[in-house]
C-alpha cells in the first residue's frame, strides 16, 4: 500500500474517499437493528440483502489479495464482513422459525457453495493473469447484476411521484462512493473496479434528479396493497403541493397505518444502503419473508 500511495497518490486518495464514504454507508441499517433488538423482533425485514452484502464483500475481498494494485479494497470489505455477518447474527436470533430457515439456506448456498465453486474454480482451473481476468469478470457480473436493483426504486417514485422512499442524501452519498471507487479503479489501471461504478454512478444521478422533480410533492391517499413487481407494500398515491393526509381502508386507526408506512419506508431506505464496499453497489427492496 506504500508503494501504491507513493507511484499513484490520486488513486490512493480516491481509494481513501472510498473507504470513508463506503463505512458510512454500511452503518445504515443500524437503526433498523437497534430496533430489531429493542423489540426483539425482525418486523418482517428481509435478510436478503445482507447475505448479498456479504457474498460481495467476500468476492472483492478475494479479488484485491489476487490483484495487489487495488489493495485499498480490502480494508472496507473486511469491515463489511463483519458488519453484514453482526446484521445477519441479529436477524437470525430474532427472526420467526421460517424466516430463520430461509436466511440459513440463502446463506449456505451462495455464501459457502457459490463462493466455494469460485474459489476452487479459479485456484485449480486457472493462475496468474488469467485466474485474475476471470475472478475480474465474475466481480464485475455481479456488481452490476446488484446495480440493477435500483430499477424497483426509479419506477417506483415514477408511479407514485412520492420520493418518501428515496432520501436524497442517501442517493447522493451512494452517488460519491461509486465516483470515489471509479476513479480510484480507473487510476490504478483497473477496469474491473472502475466499470461498474459507471452504472452506479448514472443510477445515483438519476435518482437524484427524480428527487428534485418529485420533492415537493406529498403522499395524500394510500391504498395497502401488494405489489409484485417492487415487492412492497405500496397503493395508489395521489400527490399535492401541501401536506399528506393519509386515509385508512382497513380498521386500523391512522397513527397505526403511519407507522407502518414508516417502517416500511426506512427498511426500504436500509436496504438501498446495505451494499456498498467496493463496489459501490447497493441493494433495494423490502420483500417480507
Amino acid at each position: 500500500m506504500a508503494v501504491l500511495s507513493l507511484d499513484h497518490p490520486w488513486a490512493f486518495a480516491f481509494g481513501i474517499l472510498g473507504n470513508i464514504i463506503s463505512f458510512m454507508v454500511y452503518l445504515a441499517p443500524l437503526p433498523t437493528f437497534y430496533r430489531v433488538y429493542r423489540k426483539k423482533s425482525t418486523e418482517g425485514f428481509q435478510s436478503v440483502p445482507y447475505v448479498v452484502a456479504l457474498f460481495s464483500s467476500m468476492l472483492w475481498i478475494y479479488y484485491a489479495f489476487l490483484n495487489t494494485s487495488v489493495s485499498l479494497l480490502i480494508t472496507i470489505n473486511s469491515f463489511g464482513c463483519v458488519i453484514e455477518t453482526i446484521y445477519i447474527v441479529m436477524y437470525i436470533i430474532y427472526a420467526p422459525k421460517k424466516a430463520k430457515i430461509f436466511t440459513v439456506k440463502i446463506l449456505f448456498l451462495l455464501n459457502v457453495v457459490i463462493f466455494g465453486l469460485i474459489l476452487l474454480l479459479t485456484l485449480f482451473l486457472s493462475e496468474g493473469p488469467r485466474r485474475v481476468r476471470i475472478l475480474g469478470w465474475v466481480c464485475v457480473a455481479f456488481s452490476v447484476s446488484v446495480f440493477i436493483a435500483p430499477l424497483s426504486v426509479i419506477r417506483l417514485v415514477i408511479r407514485t411521484k412520492s420520493v418518501e422512499f428515496m432520501p436524497f442524501f442517501l442517493s447522493f452519498f451512494l452517488t460519491l462512493s461509486a465516483v470515489a471507487w471509479f476513479f480510484y479503479g480507473l487510476l490504478s489501471k483497473d477496469k474491473y473496479v472502475a466499470l461498474p461504478n459507471i452504472l452506479g454512478f448514472t443510477f445515483g444521478v438519476a435518482q437524484m434528479v427524480l428527487y428534485l422533480i418529485y420533492r415537493n410533492k406529498k403522499t395524500a391517499v394510500i391504498e395497502e396493497c401488494k405489489d409484485p413487481e417492487l415487492g412492497l407494500a405500496i397503493g395508489k398515491i395521489s400527490a399535492t403541493e401541501k401536506g399528506a393526509e393519509v386515509h385508512p381502508i382497513d380498521s386500523k386507526s391512522p397513527s397505526s397505518s403511519d407507522e407502518e408506512s414508516s417502517e416500511q419506508g426506512e427498511q426500504s431506505n436500509n436496504d438501498r444502503a446495505i451494499i456498498s464496499g467496493n463496489g459501490g453497489v447497493e441493494s433495494t427492496g423490502n420483500v417480507e419473508v
